[in-house]
């Protein structure tokens, strides 16, 4: 750990020869790039951020953690006076539970403990910092550490076994006995829940000196618009995650690397469906039979897709953004050189419609049709497209073909081990470079197109996951179709509903797409 030091008193002799203020407040920054405090009881998540932030304080604030008034009180107090703030959570106030009793306070929204899952191990590389409850010992042995002479109180304590310190009421604390300068300040930057930004342990980061930032409410992904915005500017500072909803939560540490690029999808953040859907435009470049995304050239296409989405404004709450999804490999109705029935297009043919879209603010999936080869080899052909942040993949499992099979004879299908070797390499090239999430689309209109379905490993947090439901012909007909696509289908799943101009009788309309479509379709393609 690194420290600033703000003096408060005389000084003593130190080991090596200096002088060295015994009474200094000195803050801590963590050594590791993320810190995740996720313990279950806020006066838990107080007891972790004083361990993060200082190694040393002469005052501490402390407070009874069932008494709302007196919680608010001792957080105002530690952002003042730049020292931590501790909650006492020995009986009387064990549950850490807001009971209202406190001046006719109501529930204080910094508790999470009504609701917070209990406190679990972090992920592989963000374990959690502190110790798992607040008992006297456990507040005994803190002050002890950070080497406290004043335990200032606000509310009802009791605080047993600590010899030689001076317990005091906040209001009673003298002047002198704080500090006179603001601490140099952690180096690390905050990010909270909304429920956990008024709360003990971010009070402590704040009176560190570190930049606290929150996220929306219900938010507990660092990808977020506002968590992207906060971090973008953190360099390589140390990340400090604060809050019991980010517990279990898995590939923080990727998530937090890619929010500090700063790179945005469109709509902002960096979720694929953060508070969106999308509109898209479907084809081959200048290949209008396949889709009407090849009826006209990338900059039209991208005007064209922008012009589709307004017809959508007012229907949703959310946003809704253009989208392109560009076939790069097409299923053919002969072997061809390599044997695999799919041409491959080059890079250079599909990288006019990429950039058309991202300069319109358009998102991108790359399509395969991949006949006899596999799904994964056909999309490492594409690793220079998937590379860019607004570029996803699509898999169409219609065009995967058995050794023994043709296009347009037989339907095609694959195994769910095929798409996981997929999505597995396509979540680890979003960590490796540090990318946005990623839209992962599998299309299917037949349970044979997704075999074993209900086994897709869908819990890489790198990827938003979709069904995308191709069923063309009358509208009984697809709504059938979607309805029972939608049994048993993994939990976590988006879905996209694909109108085509001719061959649905008749095609819906948005306002008929948005109103007669159940659940709403988180994607609307047009072919």
């Amino acid at each position: 750990m690194t420290s600033g030091v703000v003096l408060l008193s005389g000084c003593t002799s130190s080991p090596d020869g200096g002088d060295r203020d015994e009474e200094a407040v000195r803050t801590a920054t963590p050594g590791r790039a993320v810190t995740v405090l996720d313990q279950a009881s806020p006066a838990a998540r107080a007891l972790a951020a004083s361990t993060t932030f200082f190694e040393h304080a002469p005052v501490v604030v402390l407070a009874p953690v069932d008494d709302v008034a007196a919680r608010q009180e001792a957080v105002d107090r530690a952002d003042g006076w730049g020292v931590p703030v501790l909650l006492d959570e020995t009986p009387g106030h064990a549950d850490g539970a807001d009971t209202g009793e406190a001046g006719g306070a109501g529930p204080d929204p910094a508790d999470e403990t009504a609701t917070a899952p209990a406190t679990a191990s972090a992920p592989e590389g963000t374990p959690s910092t502190g110790a798992p409850s607040t008992s006297d010992d456990a507040l005994v042995t803190e002050l002890e550490r950070l080497g406290a002479v004043t335990v200032a109180t606000v509310g009802d304590v009791a605080l047993d076994g600590a010899a030689g310190l001076t317990v005091a009421p906040a209001s009673e604390v003298a002047q002198e006995e704080l500090p006179t300068q603001v601490p140099q300040g952690t180096a690390a930057r905050v990010l909270t829940t909304a429920t956990e930004s008024g709360g003990a342990a971010a009070a402590t980061a704040r009176a560190a000196g570190a930049e606290v930032s929150a996220l929306a409410e219900g938010d507990a992904d660092p990808r977020t618009a506002e968590g992207v915005q906060a971090l973008a500017g953190a360099g390589d500072a140390p990340v400090v995650l604060i809050g019991a909803d980010f517990a279990g939560a898995s590939g923080l540490e990727g998530a937090v690397a890619s929010a500090r690029t700063g790179v945005e999808l469109p709509g902002g953040g960096q979720l694929v469906f953060d508070d969106r859907r999308y509109v898209a435009l479907y084809g081959a470049p200048s290949s209008p039979v396949l889709g009407v995304l090849g009826e006209q050239g990338p900059e039209a296409a991208a005007q064209r897709a922008a012009q589709l989405t307004s017809e959508y404004a007012g229907l949703t709450s959310e946003a809704v953004v253009p989208m392109m999804e560009i076939i790069a490999t097409v299923a053919a109705g002969d072997a061809g050189p390599d044997g695999d029935y799919s041409n491959e297009l080059p890079v250079d043919q599909l990288l006019p419609y990429v950039e058309a879209a991202e300069a319109a603010g358009q998102y991108v999936v790359i399509d395969l049709q991949p006949g006899r080869t596999d799904f994964l080899t056909q999309a490492k052909r594409y690793e220079e497209l998937l590379r860019r942040p607004g570029v996803g993949l699509a898999l169409d499992p219609e065009w995967r073909l058995a050794p023994d099979q043709v296009h347009l004879r037989q339907i095609g299908g694959v195994d769910a081990a095929e798409v996981d070797a997929v999505s597995d390499w396509l979540a680890d090239l979003v960590r490796t470079e540090a990318l946005p999430q990623k839209m992962f689309v599998l299309h299917q209109f037949r349970a044979s197109m997704l075999r074993d379905r209900a086994s897709l490993d869908v819990s890489h947090p790198e990827l938003a996951t979709v069904v995308h439901v191709d069923g063309q012909g009358s509208q009984p007909d697809k709504q059938a179709t979607w309805s029972f696509l939608h049994e048993d289908a993994p939990a976590g799943i988006h879905w996209g509903w694909k109108n085509f101009y001719d061959e649905d009788e008749p095609m819906l309309t948005p306002q008929q797409t948005m109103a007669h479509v159940s659940p709403v379709p988180d994607i609307v393609t047009y072919q």
